[in-house]
């Protein structure tokens, strides 16, 4: 049952990651697949460090989530091809700004999501102490 629910939460990922990239169009600029990455870097956060702690969400849910939604959400291996296309077509300044932007995205996004669940856990804490 836990390949399951990793591959009923891969397809969700995936079918989201289609339909933001039908709604986001932007060309000359992969705005889509940025966008998917910092979203995923967030959720994987929340995933990994709100829910993983909440009693009631088992580890195959969480791993569904991670592993199932948030791995076929997300697209490391897009990021680099288009990473490449926008170096072959010699658009240099594009490629510097989507590789940055991806990389210090992702990390202040992954931070945000561990700030996000950190406040929650808190309150959760503060919620049951009184």
């Amino acid at each position: 049952m836990y390949y399951v629910w990793v591959a009923l939460f891969g397809v969700l990922g995936a079918l989201c990651r289609y339909l933001t990239g039908v709604w986001i169009v932007s060309p000359g600029f992969p705005l889509a697949t940025l966008i998917i990455n910092i979203v995923g870097c967030f959720l994987l956060a929340i995933v990994m460090k709100y829910l993983a702690e909440l009693p009631y969400i088992s580890k195959t849910i969480i791993t569904a989530l991670g592993t199932g939604f948030v791995g076929s959400f997300t697209t490391f291996s897009t990021f680099s091809l288009e990473s490449i296309q926008l170096i072959e077509k010699h658009w240099y300044g594009t490629a510097a700004l989507y590789i940055g932007a991806s990389l210090i995205g992702g990390l202040l996004s992954s931070r945000f999501g561990f700030y996000v669940s950190e406040q929650w856990l808190n309150r959760r804490r503060n919620r049951h102490a009184h």
